[in-house]
């Protein structure tokens, strides 16, 4: 076990100082990965000499599937062979059989023979910790069997940016992988990451290494390990935050990203971490949530966090199980470990893949706030002061968009929106030169899909702005823009049934047209699939992709969830039962919102309005007229491994 460092919560210092500093720790956290890379690559070639001199073996002896972990079986693994393997038996033993992150020299040596060259293995188990998934081959599940659909010759390659932290140099290598090897797409996901598509093998070891050259990553960015570590993006500019917990959700990140220790959990594993009093991170859906709370003991003010347990959303959502207990700030890197170690050494959670994440002994193995506190305790060798009372923050989505002050004086932050996520390499360069010229070089992206520029002259905040906008990241944009998410879709997922991205972008200008003076905030999630990866399940209205038949032909459609909600009336939303042909949802939308608007009572929000009416009315507001409830029709199979969510 690697010894770890107590965390020092330093006071406020000057901007300068703080903006060093905080270059310091991304470059640390992203050198953590960086390091482990090399050290990795280093080790390879260093057996592969001694394998050289000793056997007379070829140096850099071609890889093909009968070397891999799943080549024909020899006379000690015969009886394992001739058994039917489940598909979470299978995983775990490729998983216990090798660390990919130790195998960048089989990447390159993919590269150099090609996709042919790729055995099955690293195309469905070991890319994935890589943060690199196959593509679709844009028509989704359809045509695909087992519950997926067909691959292309291509890959997603997922960017790890934790707490959403970048500098203008790492931007401008983001858009520059882009436009080289993506064919100009990238997208800002719902956990601070950014993805690139249409990335062949052959450029895969050239894309890796230039994110390394600038402290960026993609280890851990898919797979079973911990994944991204999400934080609130104005972390350290917010002037009502309770702390900047940004250097601990990047020491989380050094901790857990990349490290061998945690390389093969059950599932993945998601962390927030948050100092501010919104919980823009959403902690309330994360395995591990930490928000932050003060108390008072001596006279004196203290600031700790509140630990949260267990939360996901995919096929079975879950809000996270907080526990009593008040996480001191120097105790947070031990307790995230002891979490993790503790869904490691599960080995019920390993015995099927649709039920491995860690809320599933909450919702199946009987465990409670009480006992996980317990094992958490004896996992880490001490009692944990009892939790606090915190202030939970009212049923807001905190976007970030728009001009706003900063607690450093004469500076503001600019927040552009991003359009379903979907982001050019033309736009990330502009906002790359805008940091440069008119702040400090520091970008920040949000869970949301939004960009922030951040530490902004206040005289230049409105050229920084209409600048943005005429790029076509708008900062004042309507709520149905501003509100909007959606996942990957059938583009180039191959779980999707939907087309979810162009959608989005067709729904907004629709509902903007048919709704013009909405001045609610409204969250309008888009999932493809029943996974959830659009988080429909905490939206106010969600909104899951299906097929249904239509003058013969199967087409694209949607089902409704309503009154999803964080924060103080944190909830699942309802399916309510309708369900619509794509090009009508504009409609069922445009219905609902004029129910809201002729039957609300006094200033009651979306959210109180949903939570009034029962499914039923629900339903006849969305259809026009009362009708019969319809099923959801859950995934139709178990969900392949690692792709969604």
């Amino acid at each position: 076990m690697r010894a770890h460092a107590t965390l020092r919560v330093a006071p406020t210092t000057a901007l300068a100082q703080q903006v060093s500093e905080l270059s310091a720790s991304i470059l640390k956290s992203s050198e953590a990965h960086v390091a482990r890379a090399l050290v990795n690559v280093g080790f390879f070639f260093l057996g592969a000499y001694f394998q050289r001199l000793f056997t007379g073996e070829s140096f850099m002896s071609q890889v093909t599937p009968d070397q891999s972990p799943e080549a024909k079986p020899t006379e000690g693994n015969l009886t394992e062979a001739k058994q039917v393997e489940t598909k979470a038996q299978r995983v775990e033993r490729l998983k216990r059989s090798k660390n990919a992150w130790d195998h960048f020299d089989e990447i390159q040596q993919f590269a150099r023979a090609g996709f042919d060259s790729i055995p099955p293995e690293w195309l469905g188990t070991y890319f994935r910790s890589w943060g690199v998934y196959t593509q679709g081959d844009g028509v989704g599940v359809i045509g695909g069997k087992n519950g997926e659909g067909k691959a292309m010759p291509f890959f997603m390659v997922r960017i790890r940016i934790p707490n959403g932290l970048m500098r203008s140099d790492q931007v401008r290598t983001i858009a520059n992988l882009a436009e080289k090897y993506g064919r100009g797409v990238a997208d800002i996901t719902v956990r601070q990451n950014i993805q690139l598509h249409w990335v062949a093998i052959e450029s895969l070891p050239e894309v890796l290494q230039s994110l390394w050259n600038v402290g960026l990553t993609t280890t851990g960015a898919c797979g079973d390990v911990a994944r991204n570590i999400t934080g609130c993006p104005l972390a350290g500019l917010d002037g009502e935050e309770i702390i900047d917990a940004s250097p601990l959700a990047l020491q989380i990140d050094r901790e857990l990203g990349g490290n061998s220790e945690f390389y093969n959990l059950p599932r993945k594993f998601k962390i927030s971490i948050t100092g501010c009093r919104h919980w823009c991170s959403y902690p309330e859906i994360n395995d591990i949530g930490l928000t932050a709370t003060t108390r008072r003991r001596a006279g004196k003010s203290e600031v700790g966090f509140t630990l949260r347990v267990g939360g996901g959303l995919s096929t079975n959502p879950h809000l996270a199980v907080a526990l009593d207990a008040f996480i001191k700030p120097e105790q947070v890197i031990p307790v995230v470990r002891g979490v993790a170690e503790i869904f490691r050494a599960s080995e019920v959670l390993r015995q099927s893949r649709e039920k491995a994440r860690l809320k599933f002994l909450f919702l199946e193995h009987g465990w409670t706030a009480d006992t996980f506190l317990a094992e958490l305790q004896q996992r880490i060798g001490c009692s944990l002061d009892p939790g606090e009372r915190e202030d939970i923050p009212a049923d807001i989505h905190r976007d970030h968009v728009g001009v706003h002050t900063q607690k450093q004086p004469s500076l503001v932050y600019v927040g552009a929106s991003v359009l379903r996520g979907r982001i050019t390499p033309q736009q990330l360069n502009l906002a790359a030169d805008l940091a440069d010229r008119y702040a400090d070089g520091h970008v920040r992206n949000t869970v949301m899909q939004n960009l922030l520029i951040v530490n902004v002259r206040k005289e230049s905040a409105s050229l920084v702005a209409d600048t943005l906008t005429a790029a076509g990241l708008p900062v004042q944009a309507s709520a149905f823009a501003r509100g909007t998410i959606s996942c990957t879709g059938s583009e180039f997922c191959k779980l999707a049934l939907t087309e979810t991205k162009s959608f989005a972008r067709w729904l907004t200008e629709e509902l903007e047209d048919r709704v013009p003076a909405l001045e609610e905030q409204l969250k309008l999630h888009i999932t493809g699939c029943p996974n959830s990866c659009g988080q429909h399940w905490i939206a106010d209205i969600g909104i899951e992709g299906k097929k249904i038949k239509q003058n013969g032909k199967m087409v694209d459609a949607y089902y409704f969830c309503v009154g999803g909600s964080v924060g103080q009336f944190a909830a699942i939303a309802r399916p309510v039962g309708y369900r619509c042909t794509a090009d009508t949802v504009p409609d069922a939308i445009g219905r609902l919102l004029e129910g809201f608007n002729t039957r609300r009572e006094g200033s009651e929000n979306l959210r109180q309005f949903f939570s009034r009416h029962s499914n039923e009315e629900l339903r006849a507001l969305l259809a026009g007229t009362f009708i019969c409830a319809v099923d959801r029709d859950v995934s139709l199979g178990p969900v392949p491994h690692g792709v969604e969510g």
